[in-house]
């Protein structure tokens, strides 16, 4: 075969990138512009040529799939071994090293790798030797600790403890680091600590590395963090030459630690001459990608690009300003009808979403038009993990001798009691013919007893005596506090979403009260049986099954990667794309705008734009505004769909017209988005302006104390 046999159907851009000479480049790879045929290209073609051989090649990806898909690529285009072939993700490719340098990374022939839940197992049993209160010390959290700070380069003695607490964090990342010595394992971020620390002191098998590999070629280089950067420093060396493929305008990972000024550093420490920007887009058709290339050119940190097709402009994209957040809903729904009308699967449709809460809604109306869907890389609303807890407690609020429920739940949050404590509750009801519940009664009554069981039952009787009289939603939300189950995940830095769902079960409780007729049956004696009932139907088999044409429903970060016909990005309001916490985050805005960049890229005919004036967030209904990135898309490019008038189930939050921006009495002036700094609450941005003068109003998102509404008059604002 020769080079050209797999170059002749290359753009003159992937053409110029495949066959540079020898020297560090960068390729400016745009959405859809066949980036992974040109990586996977420029291995198969310096095989070809003999500028390298099967096992000189290092290549570098992010997930196992991707890693296949490229050594599937390569072997299509060449007949050889791939055995040979350094292709996998950094923790495949630091493993393989460890693998062969056992002895010199001190790790035994045969160590183990503990996953997530290995390591969080690791964790509680240590504690558990040491007698931490894993109250005071989650281990979720000691577990964020450690693998923070490994992905920054840190060993325990490295890491500063500015308090008592971050002491004894460091204390029990070096018991862990013994631990985990002692038994044999690593996780997964000592995977790459430990490799890096490897190649660092031990330079002749540095040395043999950096001769080995001439050619390391990088994917997905804008997710890169700092520390895997500095990885493929040490395994480049000075001479060696890394050709990084990457899109700056797809760097939507930064809470992974993903580093998007890599780019340019790498531009810097490499002297990187060549930059080639691929930018003609074989996905989207042009009304979609110019509406990408004007939003995300309101980023000022890009090196910049202009994505083109040669397929036409195509359809005009469709806006729709909804009345309510189940107006959007229905809206998608009746679209969804029309477009599989049309011809198009189900399976070719996406619903995409800034954050999990808000798919509930739209679960719920294709649910009730019996539209197959499915949630990719996530589980459905009333199946995630937290939800499911909540439920529990309601099914026992309702119900004490529900046995499933109480197992869930009795030692969740956790309080003390033990595996061993909940068997002998289990043989005492078989012996005596009795639930659960009735047992832990009868044992809970008992003077030797631990204190964990009595308190539970107390804890039960208590919420079911506490929620008396209340209507369905104020049950719901006095149980996520009463059970500690808000505190329990606000107690962790990495369970926002979590916080965010139990939130929204809130408003499902709302939602199903306003539906909910309010008739007793036999069957349905009141809202609460009513709502468990309804909670336990759309959680049930109604999923899409495995192979079966369903509509997909995902996170805006799950579909990067993905394409659709057809793509809806409901949710366009400030506060939740861009998402209120950007503002408080350096880059926070830019990576919003490239994560609204990333989904309107993933459609190729047909984009949908949708926005609600009124949404219930947080468990209470909230007015909002339109998003700040749909006025950055030219209007020429949109065809606005105007929702018709309908009913609001609540009175709005201000009494008058609200505006953009407003000025006080002595001419200061307020805008909605605007970071502001206040003397008692600390940090916040404006959602809200309403009046002028006198009579001017904000309303804040404070970082630390909620939504406030103030006067400008008496609040003492200073911009940030």
């Amino acid at each position: 075969m020769t080079p050209n046999a797999f170059l002749e159907h290359l753009n003159p851009e992937q053409l110029a990138a495949v066959t540079l000479p020898r020297q560090s480049a960068l390729i400016l790879a745009g959405a859809g512009s066949g980036k992974t045929r040109v990586l996977t290209t420029r291995i198969a073609y310096l095989i070809q040529t003999g500028q390298v051989s099967p096992a000189g090649v290092l290549a570098v990806t992010f997930t196992n799939k991707a890693a296949k898909e490229m050594l599937t690529r390569i072997t299509g285009m060449l007949p050889i071994n791939p055995r040979g072939m350094w292709v996998g993700t950094f923790h495949g490719l630091c493993n393989r090293l460890l693998r062969a340098h056992h002895r010199e990374a001190n790790l035994p022939v045969l160590f183990q790798i503990l996953d997530s839940q290995d390591q969080l197992s690791a964790i509680k049993r240590l504690m558990k030797l040491l007698n931490i209160d894993d109250e005071k010390y989650p281990p979720k959290q000691v577990s964020y600790f450690i693998n923070n700070a490994k992905e920054q380069g840190l060993r325990a003695n490295d890491v500063e403890a500015l308090d008592e607490t971050g002491m004894r964090y460091r204390d029990l990342y070096a018991a862990y680091e013994q631990q985990c010595q002692r038994e044999g394992v690593v996780d997964f971020a000592e995977l790459l600590l430990r490799s890096y620390e490897l190649l660092n002191r031990n330079e002749p098998l540095r040395l043999h590395y950096q001769a080995r590999f001439k050619y390391i070629l990088v994917d997905e280089f804008q997710d890169t963090s700092r520390f895997q950067y500095e990885w493929l420093k040490l395994m480049a060396g000075k001479d060696n030459v890394v050709f990084a493929v990457g899109d700056d305008d797809q760097s939507i990972y930064a809470f992974r630690g993903a580093h998007a000024g890599n780019m340019q550093t790498f531009l810097r420490e490499f002297a990187v001459t060549s930059v080639i920007k691929l930018e003609q887009n074989y996905r989207s058709q042009g009304n979609i990608l110019d509406a990408a290339n004007m939003l995300i050119g309101h980023n000022s940190e890009r090196l910049g690009k202009n994505l083109w097709t040669a397929e036409g402009a195509g359809e005009p994209i469709r806006l729709y300003a909804a009345s309510s957040d189940f107006d959007e809903a229905q809206f998608i729904v009746d679209e969804i009808r029309a477009l599989v009308g049309e011809g198009v699967a189900p399976s070719h449709i996406a619903l995409l979403y800034r954050s999990n809460a808000q798919s509930r809604v739209l679960e719920h109306a294709l649910f009730s038009a019996s539209i197959p869907y499915r949630v990719y890389g996530g589980l459905r609303f009333f199946e995630r993990q937290e939800v499911k807890h909540a439920l529990a407690y309601l099914r026992l609020i309702a119900n004490p001798e529900d046995d499933t429920a109480l197992l869930r739940v009795i030692n969740f949050p956790a309080r003390g009691i033990g595996a061993r404590t909940v068997e002998q509750i289990q043989e005492a009801a078989r012996e005596q013919g009795v639930t659960l519940w009735q047992a832990a009664c009868k044992r809970g009554g008992k003077a030797d007893t631990g204190k964990g069981v009595p308190a539970f039952v107390m804890l039960i009787e208590a919420m079911r005596r506490e929620t008396t009289g209340l209507n369905l939603a104020e049950q719901v939300e006095h149980l996520l506090h009463a059970s500690g189950l808000v505190a329990h995940y606000q107690a962790s830095k990495t369970e926002a979403d979590r916080i965010e769902n139990l939130e929204e079960l809130v408003n499902a409780a709302t939602a199903f009260l306003n539906e909910y007729d309010g008739e007793r049956t036999e069957e349905m004696p009141d809202a609460l049986t009513a709502f468990l009932t309804h909670a336990a139907l759309e959680a049930g088999d109604n999923q899409a099954a495995s192979g079966m044409e369903a509509v997909q429903l995902m996170t805006v970060h799950a579909a990067k990667g993905l394409e659709f016909h057809s793509v809806f990005i409901s949710g366009l309001e400030e506060g939740l794309c861009p998402h209120e916490n950007s503002m408080f985050e350096h880059d926070g805005l830019e990576e919003e705008r490239r994560l609204m960049y990333v989904a309107i890229t993933r459609a190729r005919r047909r984009l949908y734009l949708s926005f609600a004036q009124s949404r219930m967030l947080h468990g209470q209904m909230r007015y909002g505004i339109a998003s700040r990135f749909l006025n950055e898309i030219p209007e020429k490019l949109l065809k606005t769909i105007n929702a018709p008038q309908r009913a609001v189930d609540a009175s709005p939050a201000w009494e008058e017209p609200r505006t953009q921006r407003t000025e006080s009495e002595s001419g200061q002036s307020f805008r909605v988005g605007q970071n502001v700094m206040h003397p008692k609450f600390g940090n916040g941005v404006i959602v809200h302006c309403r009046g002028r003068g006198a009579d001017a109003e904000v309303e804040v998102n404070f970082r630390q104390g909620g939504t406030k509404r103030l006067a400008l008059q008496y609040a003492k604002l200073s911009p940030v």
